[in-house]
């Protein structure tokens, strides 16, 4: 499947979609098989949420590795993200297990709206050190704006999500949290941030000359080194603005775009799937995290009009 020529277009590329379907036979876990599947339209939407079901705790938030890196059994923020992406996916479907990840999520926030980077595990066991050795008690940036940016989104189509008293509160936490920053921000955290305020532009008039001054810290290329990452990661246009059309995305140079488009492409490997540029912390995370880069990957070109 290509792209045409032209200004603006990324040209001659193209993307086995059934060699990533066979990747994800031999390699992925369920979950992103079947996420892949309703990219495709070869599912439903009730097969998607029951296979996202089985990360799901009985006080409503999600762990189980639910994210690859955090294999403890507790509900962790770091699931509720992943929870939440699925939930974004099944749009214009809405399901009530989003309101109750939302309860989950105000039950652990801080008193002053955020969410904790992480919280306390009985087990770390193939846990990143990352997720284990964090201050529990206080409110993260990162954290917080990475439920809410999906959040947000369900929210334009589930009225129930987008009442939740949650959103507001953690809203405005980022907000302030944004205002406050003084230096260069983690290129992850920044990421999360910008995404944030992706989301909430629509609705928030404060995020239009946040995004603006965020945008103040990325290089022209857009490119930006990951700190205590691995060699050659960082993060890339299409980390911080994966849509097109969103007032993020004019945060980048159109060349900068075409040229993370093309890399991603070019990046698909010879058994189908994708790679991280990050290190996992088990073989079952290394596995598991080359299954959701497969699908997030194809997903950012299907949207883009690559494929």
């Amino acid at each position: 499947m290509t792209a045409g020529d032209g200004d603006g277009i990324v040209s001659a590329m193209t993307v086995n979609l059934d060699a990533a379907a066979s990747f994800l036979a031999a390699q992925a876990r369920v979950l992103d098989r079947r996420r892949f599947q309703l990219l495709r339209d070869e599912t439903d939407v009730d097969t998607v949420l029951a296979a996202v079901a089985a990360y799901r705790n009985r006080d409503g938030g999600y762990g189980w590795g639910l994210e690859p890196d955090l294999r403890a059994p507790e509900s962790q923020p770091g699931g509720a993200l992943h929870a939440l992406e699925v939930f974004e996916e099944i749009a214009p479907a809405v399901t009530p297990r989003a309101v109750e990840l939302c309860d989950w999520l105000a039950s652990v926030a801080r008193p002053d709206g955020g969410i904790p980077f992480a919280l306390p595990m009985a087990d770390a066991t193939a846990c990143a050190p990352f997720w284990a050795q964090v201050d529990s008690t206080r409110s993260a940036l990162q954290s917080t704006a990475f439920v809410l940016a999906p959040a947000l989104r369900i929210a334009g189509n589930d009225p129930a999500v987008a009442a939740h008293p949650f959103l507001a509160a953690a809203v405005e936490y980022c907000f302030d949290a944004i205002r406050r920053l003084d230096a260069q921000p983690h290129a992850i955290e920044l990421s999360w941030a910008i995404q944030f305020l992706d989301a909430a532009h629509e609705n928030y008039a404060e995020a239009e000359p946040l995004l603006a001054t965020l945008g103040g810290f990325i290089p022209d290329d857009g490119v930006l080194p990951v700190a205590g990452g691995d060699p050659d990661e960082a993060m890339r246009p299409l980390d911080f603005a994966p849509v097109p059309d969103r007032p993020a995305r004019r945060l980048f140079s159109q060349e900068a775009v075409e040229a993370d488009l093309k890399r991603l492409i070019d990046q698909q490997q010879d058994d189908g799937g994708w790679a991280v540029d990050f290190s996992s912390y088990s073989p079952a995370a290394g596995l598991e995290w080359r299954g959701y880069a497969t699908v997030k990957n194809i997903q950012i070109l299907q949207r883009n009009g690559v494929i």
